[in-house]
């Protein structure tokens, strides 16, 4: 049987149910209208993640035939109308060489891109080729049957695609819900937008061997060639650039790329990492793949906060907003974890939770430059005098892998309490403001409608939302609703992947699955890393016991 026009592109190591399964979906002719204007808006439909090769110079006449017959009657006739010189065929079965002097585009070829260098496309009718050419407003003569494709706002197009679309019924790939044929376009439309910003980026700096499970998918480009390296380019097509995760990345290896003149787009987690540390080699499910900048330093200013204060966002992307914070909330999840129902005995009167961070982050670093774990402390003592305060250190810290450690009788010289286990989500709950440097725990709080204190400038400072004691840039002038931070900060900037069917996912999903516990990746250096941080946390223990 023939392949479905919808499909999920081939993504490295996933592991999905196909999106388009054996049966019939009823296509109304106003859903077949709706249907066309989506996929020319999307430009999705067969291998649209396939490589975007350009058609040799003078060749303009595409042909896409369905047999090697067809292919060598298209050669003939174009042979007797003078017009063999043009020709280049799109070979997508395999049918070999078709003669001297005529150029073959084979392998996975980017449709949608091939049929826009051309002028006209020849192919068979039934062709799925002839359909992207047909949407896409291409002249398409047509070769096997006297049947027309009709152009994109042609009632004949609206039928040839409802005949298409509705030969097949569609599934979820993460749950194996039906869906209907326009919910399947918009998710291929989401994969469409990620593999071409993904081509953008010519050679991949700084992702650790641990990472590239799951960072391999997120950064996937529709080809299977890696892209990971430690060399320096020496020149690179126009428009290109390179991406980095900079924390891994040498500061000479960067130098070098930037003296080449090349631009570096910044790679790091995202605000939903999944449950496990970093430090102890447990790879994200989120990544931020930021062109501008990074989002948390406010010297300079980055993808994230171009849309905080340009996008204007619509009622329905607040809708889901909405309805994403709730997930959030309902399922206790934050950055490194999950969990609800802490149960808390503490005397009555305000409670403030102050976040300690890792110190040499570069959030600190350059979000609140300067300041330390037991300045944020001693600061919100004096803002906060008669609260019970609460320190949470950061779990990096707490595993014995990174800076900012306070000695407790230091701590405590400050804060009442100090809490190290349980869930930070529950703990958030529990408490009636925050304090922070430029923790991501003050936008956990802040989805939790808690009263947030910063005193850095991270990336949620500045919007109307939080209590800002940090010099915020004078950029940020745009006043935005929760929701519209939700939206730009969970929605349109990251990218997820799903740990079970291996496929870059909405956030709704991810959301789900670490409520769940279904966010489980190998991990293989995970309890190597962690014993390490155990034994740091006990030689420092003993020290401070033996002092």
């Amino acid at each position: 049987m023939a392949q479905p026009f919808l499909r999920i592109p081939p993504f490295p190591g996933h592991r999905a149910r196909p999106l388009a399964a054996v049966g019939a979906t009823v296509v109304t002719e106003r859903e077949a209208a709706e249907i066309v204007r989506l996929l020319r808006e999307a430009r999705v439909g067969g291998d649209f993640w396939g490589s975007q090769s350009e058609m040799p110079a003078g060749r303009d006449i595409l042909l896409a035939p369905a047999s090697r017959d067809q292919a060598m009657e298209m050669l003939e006739i174009a042979s007797r109308e003078g017009l063999r010189e043009r020709c280049t065929v799109i070979d997508t079965i395999g049918m070999g060489k078709l003669g001297n002097a005529v150029p073959t585009m084979t392998g996975s070829i980017d449709w949608w891109h091939a049929v826009d260098t051309a002028t006209i496309v020849w192919a068979d009718a039934e062709h799925d080729f002839a359909l992207v050419a047909g949407l896409s407003g291409r002249s398409v003569r047509l070769f096997g049957t006297s049947a027309t494709i009709g152009t994109a706002d042609d009632p004949a197009m609206a039928a040839r695609v409802g005949k298409v679309i509705g030969a097949w019924a569609y599934e979820s790939p993460f749950d194996g819900n039906a869906i209907s044929p326009i919910e399947a376009i918009e998710l291929l439309s989401g994969w469409r937008k990620l593999i071409d910003r993904n081509r953008l980026i010519s050679h991949v700096y700084g992702v650790a061997s641990w990472k590239r499970p799951t960072v391999d998918s997120m950064l996937w480009d529709g080809t299977s060639v890696s892209r990971y390296t430690s060399d320096v380019p020496k020149a690179l097509p126009e428009g290109l650039a390179v991406a980095a995760w900079k924390s891994r990345t040498s500061q000479g290896l960067l130098d070098r790329i930037e003296e080449r003149g090349h631009s570096v787009v910044e790679i790091e987690d995202g605000m939903i990492r999944g449950r496990g540390l970093g430090a102890n080699c447990i790879p994200p499910l989120s990544i931020v793949a930021d062109f501008d900048g990074i989002y948390f330093d406010p010297a300079q200013s980055s993808d994230l906060e171009t849309l905080l204060q340009t996008v204007d966002m619509s009622a329905a992307l607040l809708d889901r907003a909405a309805r994403l914070r709730r997930a959030i909330i309902e399922g206790g999840v934050s950055k490194y974890d999950a969990g609800t129902g802490l149960q808390r005995i503490a005397p009555e009167g305000r409670q403030i939770l102050v976040l300690g961070q890792v110190e040499d982050d570069r959030s600190v670093l350059n979000g609140g430059p300067g300041q330390t774990n037991l300045g944020l402390l001693m600061r919100a003592r004096q803002i906060e005098p008669s609260a019970w305060l609460i320190y949470r250190p950061h779990p990096d810290v707490e595993a014995g892998h990174r800076k900012g450690y306070i000695p407790d009788n230091h701590a405590l010289e400050y804060a009442d309490e100090i809490q190290r286990g349980g869930s930070i989500s529950a703990l958030i709950e529990a408490v009636d403001g925050i304090h922070c440097i430029t923790s991501l725990g003050g936008f956990e709080a802040l989805l939790r409608g808690k009263n947030v204190t910063t005193h850095g400038v991270p990336f949620y400072a500045g919007w109307g939302l939080t209590n800002d004691l940090g010099p915020i840039p004078s950029r940020r002038s745009r006043q935005r609703s929760l929701n519209e931070l939700v939206a730009a900060t969970l929605i349109l900037y990251p990218t997820y992947f799903d740990p079970v069917t291996r496929l870059p996912c909405p956030p709704e999903i991810l959301v789900d699955r670490i409520a769940r516990g279904d966010d489980g990746v190998a991990a293989p250096l995970a309890w190597l890393r962690s014993s390490q941080g155990k034994l740091k946390v006990a030689f420092r223990r003993f020290w401070e016991f033996a002092a």
